[in-house]
């Protein structure tokens, strides 16, 4: 077994966070520069300066053969069962998880690369008292790793007596110990990566990958890379990210649930850009159609898949009924991607994997450029034509869903099934950012109540006596944590980085 933090590979890490450090440091400065322009009663547009860009006549790079068929990708963490299993799946790509779906616990992040490294060697494999979980004989799915985005840091790897850069670190032993072995294989290093808010986050990532294909002797271009768009900011730079990136892109994803989330981060301060309840926030939403409908047709004028979202429901072992709503559903979730011509989708779960198969029938459609789409900036800002309906269901479910997520993320689960949906760290934004962006605006429920701490904190109470806390829970630090980042006078960027300190 190899020593995922080998001298070698901490040493290829360390050049990686000298090298690119300072430069992620700026960018995360100009981030908060540019959300203090919105505060200030700025808002965003197409960038002027790019705009040779947006009517250029380019394309990005073919993809791998082996990256071309991307129908259906199984998302989930890379802990050692979920990794068989979704090896297992029969889906053309696994998104292997170290950011939303896993938690930073430091026994994940080097376990997960111990996993990924098995995986790709196809020698992975777990015994358990009640079963054992093997690799079936395939086909397996392609693997693309996401590692953690530009904001966190990984403090139990110090360089020069500061914390590395997460994403570095989760890039770093993953490219070290693999790239060979995958070009060997007849495949590549590929990578979603997240949380990006600009172009310029887009070419550092550029940047990295072209000094690591050159200090390990991988061919520059190897490396290919589906940058999720799930920042509002982001959504108006998709043609520049796709250029950042021109020598590695593949594609873009719409990245639905962070999407949502960014939009209450970016404008919290703004009445007008009130969410309702999360529920009634759906795909055929016009903001949410304006955002897919330009991912699709800026991919494909270019030549870059187009991956659509994710269907979050894990299938009910004990009530069909619930099954039969719920596959309906999603059936007109994927058909619906089809028709506006995404290429894929993804699922979380192995039994909707043939479903989603069924909604995309062709390999890729690459070929519908959708040049009748024409998507304006208030078109992606629009969402007070929604109505902000909140009700106290809705309220009561944020309160439950994120104190269950986070009592579960506070021991190392950062993928968790709760009332038949996958929660991750985008769902548990959600839930808490819309409890602090109505109580801060003053949000009314549907019946006249206004949405206090005090309204908030009773939920609280109620909602904790419904849930079945074994001993040894974390539910008590879990309320903490979430008042602190939905009932704070201050608005915490990211519960992550929030909750980072809580945990080895």
């Amino acid at each position: 077994m190899p020593e995922i933090l080998s001298p070698e590979a901490v040493a290829f890490v360390t050049d990686l966070n000298r090298r690119f450090r300072p430069r992620r440091d700026e960018l995360l400065a100009a981030r908060a520069a540019r959300r203090g322009e919105i505060a200030a009663g700025g808002t965003l547009d197409f960038l002027p300066e790019t705009a040779e860009i947006r009517a250029g006549d380019w394309t990005v790079p073919a993809a791998p053969a082996d990256l071309s068929d991307r129908r259906v990708e199984i998302t989930g963490p890379t802990e050692r069962k979920m990794t068989i299993n979704a090896l297992n799946s029969g889906a053309k790509v696994w998104l292997a998880d170290l950011e939303d779906a896993n938690t930073p616990h430091w026994d994940n992040v080097v376990g997960g690369q111990q996993n990924l490294y098995d995986a790709i060697r196809r020698t992975v494999s777990l015994k358990t008292e009640k079963k054992t979980y093997e690799l079936g004989e395939g086909p397996y799915p392609t693997i693309v790793m996401r590692p953690r985005g530009w904001h966190l840091d990984e403090r139990h790897l110090q360089v020069d007596d500061a914390p590395a850069v997460g994403a570095l670190v989760d890039f770093g032993l993953y490219f070290f110990h693999n790239a060979a072995e995958l070009v060997s294989r007849g495949s590549g290093p590929y990578f979603y990566l997240p949380k990006m808010e600009s172009h310029r986050e887009a070419a550092l990532w550029n940047d990295v990958f072209t000094y690591a294909q050159e200090t390990l002797g991988i061919p520059v271009g190897t490396i290919r890379a589906t940058v999720l768009i799930e920042t509002i900011p982001a959504a108006f730079e998709m043609d520049e990210i796709l250029w950042a990136l021109r020598p590695h892109i593949a594609g873009l994803n719409a990245g639905r649930w962070d999407y949502l989330f960014s939009i209450i981060k970016y404008f919290r301060d703004n009445p007008a850009m009130v969410l309702p309840d999360r529920a009634a926030v759906t795909m055929t939403a016009p903001f949410m159609r304006a955002y897919t409908e330009l991912l699709v047709s800026t991919c494909h004028r270019r030549g870059a898949f187009a991956m659509g979202g994710m269907a979050a429901f894990i299938p009910s072992r004990r009530d069909p009924a619930v099954n039969e709503v719920a596959f309906a559903k999603v059936r007109e979730d994927k058909e619906r991607e089809a028709g506006d011509g995404f290429d894929g989708s993804w699922v979380a779960h192995p039994d909707l994997v043939p479903l989603c198969f069924a909604a995309f029938q062709n390999t890729n459609q690459l070929d519908r450029t959708r040049a009748d789409v024409t998507v304006t900036a208030a078109q992606l800002l629009d969402v007070a034509s929604l109505g902000a309906v909140v009700t106290e269901a809705g309220l009561r479910s944020n309160v439950s869903v994120a104190l269950q997520y986070l009592e579960a993320w506070l021991r190392g689960n950062g993928a968790v099934a709760i009332n038949n949906l996958m929660e991750d760290a985008a769902t548990a934004e959600i839930s808490r950012s819309q409890v602090w962006q109505w109580i801060h605006n003053g949000v009314l429920l549907d019946d006249g109540t206004p949405i206090t701490a005090e309204l908030v904190a009773r939920f609280e109470d109620e909602e904790l006596r419904k849930i079945d806390q074994p001993a040894g829970n974390r539910f008590a630090e879990a309320r903490k944590l979430f008042e602190r980042v939905a009932l704070a006078d201050d608005f915490a960027d990211f519960l992550t980085t929030a909750a980072y300190d809580s945990i080895d």
